[in-house]
């Protein structure tokens, strides 16, 4: 948990701290150090997290770029398939009696 500081260490670090600021302070000292870390875990992992959402939206604007199509593109109606040609032009026309 502390790295490299075992439990010897943590025992004289522990006495040299009651020795320097009593017994009556040393619970308030201990107390206001745990708010202090706490505030500081709760600190970063905001942080953490709005950069995470920053980073998650400029993704989704990146491919949202990509797959969009060219204004052009998208304001010209396709082509109409091209009306059918006769070979042969109508020469009579039926005309009723």
């Amino acid at each position: 948990m502390f790295g490299s500081i075992g439990m010897p260490e943590m025992i004289v670090i522990g006495i040299i701290a009651l020795l320097i600021f009593g017994p009556r302070k040393l619970p308030e000292l201990g107390k206001s150090l745990g708010k202090s870390i706490a505030e500081f875990k709760r600190a970063s992992n905001e942080l953490k997290n709005t950069l995470e959402d920053e980073i998650r939206s400029e993704e989704i604007q990146a491919a949202r770029k990509s797959a969009e199509v060219p204004p052009s593109a998208s304001i010209t109606p396709p082509a109409a398939p091209a009306a059918p040609v006769h070979p042969e032009p109508v020469s009579h026309v039926e005309h009723g009696a």
